[in-house]
């Protein structure tokens, strides 16, 4: 429910389900911001909070005491939230935390090589090129490129771009795109999408 909404608010969302297994992500990329969750197997998130640095982290516990709060914000948790929570609180806690860093601007946009899609606008550019999209289309690059290097189904796209294109079938999609990848190859000379 919480990477859902995020990815609807156009944040790119990279998900670790115990402590080791954030460790070994963090090697790999550096996200913008962490949700730790306290209760991770193996690791827990009180003795991973010291090993992050240079990132914001929002702890996520059912932990209501103070002093639990107090002694995680000075362990290094940038914030903390109550779980059960709203997720437009959670959101906005998101937001400040972002804007501290200089970073809000990475959540008004998605990159993938040289394509960007703005999700504002909804243009979508190559370079300084505006490649001209259908409103499905744009839902359909939106989503993959949510998740540029992982596999999306037919079936995945359709159930997440319903919201914005319900007329949307299995055979329009295969034609969306065939379109998107025409229109893409038109401005930047390569295939994006397989």
């Amino acid at each position: 429910m919480v990477s859902e909404a995020l990815m609807n608010e156009g944040y790119s969302v990279e998900k670790a389900y115990s402590g080791t297994e954030a460790l070994l992500l963090l090697e790999k990329t550096c996200p913008d911001l962490i949700l730790l969750d306290l209760m991770l197997p193996g690791l827990s998130g009180e003795k991973l909070l010291p090993k992050i640095k240079d990132i914001p982290v929002i702890v996520v516990s059912a932990k209501a005491d103070v002093s639990d709060k107090v002694g995680l914000l000075l362990a290094g948790a940038a914030d903390y939230i109550t779980k059960p929570f709203n997720i437009d609180e959670l959101l906005a806690r998101i937001t400040v935390q972002l804007r501290k860093k200089g970073t809000e601007a990475s959540a008004k946009a998605l990159h993938y090589k040289e394509l960007e899609l703005d999700l504002d606008s909804h243009i979508v550019r190559a370079g300084k090129e505006e490649i001209k999209v259908t409103r499905t289309e744009y839902a359909i690059l939106k989503l993959l490129m949510q998740k540029p290097e992982q596999v999306v189904t037919k079936l995945t796209i359709l159930e997440r771009i319903s919201e914005d294109t319900p007329d949307c079938t299995e055979d329009s999609l295969k034609i969306h795109i065939h379109n998107l990848r025409k229109k893409i190859k038109a401005v930047i000379g390569e295939e994006y999408i397989s």
